[in-house]
């Protein structure tokens, strides 16, 4: 899967079924908050978003930044996912 970073509209991009899914996310000291996430309809979405997820997340882990999740699946997947939980900046407990 080939993402994106694409900073001028702030979200991660991958194509995906002839379509665009993305993440959005916001920046603030050292802190990626990632607000949003579409996937368009595919056979699979679910499994798609999980890979998709975890590929944005393992990206964040090189930049070194906290993550700061604030989109439910997004929340849902670090629960489930615990390797991902060291990415929550201190003092965040989901």
């Amino acid at each position: 899967m080939e993402i994106v970073d694409n900073n001028f509209l702030r979200q991660f991009e991958t194509k995906v079924g002839g379509g665009l899914a993305i993440i959005e996310y916001s920046v603030q000291e050292r802190k990626i908050f990632l607000t949003k996430i579409f996937v368009p309809e595919i056979k699979s979405k679910d499994e798609f978003s999980e890979k998709f997820i975890s590929e944005v997340l393992e990206i964040i882990r090189d930049r070194n930044i906290s993550v700061v999740p604030t989109a439910a699946i997004i929340t849902k997947f670090i629960r489930k996912n615990r390797k991902y939980k060291s990415l929550l900046p201190v003092g965040i407990r989901i």
